[in-house]
């Protein structure tokens, strides 16, 4: 019967298996990746698994998510962003908070665990609301166990590498939760929109973030991608709500509104990746996000659900401890 997860077909965890491969002879491996693969065992008591059969099968996303179906033509244009995923604004406060508590408590077990990690990413139009998602969702969670990078103008150091090579250097280590505020999409993005490479290189590039993301779940970190769909009517409105309020002044950008005259360039091309780049391993979930608050709801639950279905445990205690006692 085939296994996910160190997981049997019934779901339940397989700890034979998983003690299994963490006492796997590496005989079979060339000379030169010996001394690797003691350093792996010695530095977490397992090695990075590199088998497809081990990738997490990801659980559905939250009520009013749609999530782009690999190899299926998608348009934003058929995403309602008004929709609440059946929430209403009184009961959404109560649903954050226990969508949050379940991340905090999961958190530190993937961290205490440290064999695998959690990749979020996100990507929206400007105003779409990447910052306060991310505030709001992952409020109270240890920063020790979590990092957020923000991804902007590629420096002259990050121009003379290759275009994956600053996300992968950002990429979240074992137990940890790494956060994309922009991404590499933003090399199918705005350098298309802009004309910054030619065509057939931002063409080559969906099939080089495609492998991009295989390598990285099959070296155990998970992905999560969330679009935050808005309307272009909700983003015009956010840009007046900073222009008025003197204290959001800071948040406005003249060149918000040059971008704005390329809506409809940035929709195809937002279509396009949602399109080439869902893949069964790490798909695209489209969170309609004109309501923030049914937005937070729905993203914290989808991140919650995936660390549930990643199933971290806390180590096994040392042996002996119930005959320890405490000096004075």
């Amino acid at each position: 019967m085939a296994r996910k997860n160190g997981k049997d077909g019934n779901g339940a965890r397989d700890d034979k298996a998983e003690e299994t491969r963490s006492q796997a002879p590496w005989s079979d491996h060339p000379p030169s990746f010996a001394g690797w693969a003691r350093a792996a065992i010695a530095g977490s008591g397992t090695a990075p698994s590199l088998s497809p059969h081990l990738h997490l099968i990801p659980p559905p996303a939250a009520p009013g998510i749609v999530t782009v179906g690999p190899g299926q033509a998608f348009s934003l244009a058929a995403i309602n962003p008004d929709a609440t995923g059946g929430l209403d604004k009184a009961e959404a406060k109560a649903a954050l908070d226990a969508q949050r508590a379940r991340i905090r408590a999961l958190q530190e077990k993937l961290y205490a665990e440290h064999r695998r990690s959690l990749l979020v990413v996100f990507q929206a139009i400007d105003t779409g609301g990447k910052d306060g998602t991310i505030r709001n969702v992952l409020e109270g969670v240890n920063p020790q166990g979590c990092r957020v990078w923000s991804f902007k103008v590629p420096s002259a150091e990050e121009l003379d590498q290759d275009f994956l090579w600053r996300y992968h250097r950002r990429t979240p280590g074992r137990g940890l939760i790494g956060v994309f505020n922009r991404s590499h999409y933003e090399d199918v993005l705005v350098v298309r929109v802009k004309g910054l490479v030619p065509e057939e290189t931002w063409r080559e590039r969906y099939g080089l973030i495609n492998e991009f993301e295989r390598l990285l779940t099959l070296s155990g970190c998970v992905i999560l991608k969330f679009f935050l769909h808005i309307s272009k009517d909700e983003q015009k409105e956010r840009l007046e709500a900073r222009l008025a309020d003197p204290e959001k002044h800071w948040k406005f950008d003249p060149a918000d509104l040059v971008e704005r005259k390329s809506w409809d360039a940035y929709q195809t091309a937002f279509d396009d990746a949602l399109t080439r780049c869902s893949t069964p391993y790490a798909p695209w979930h489209v969170v309609p996000a004109n309501r923030k608050w049914a937005r937070n709801v729905m993203v914290a639950r989808t991140i919650a659900d995936t660390l549930e279905a990643m199933d971290p445990r806390f180590p096994e205690p040392r042996k002996g401890l119930e005959g320890i006692t405490v000096p004075d």
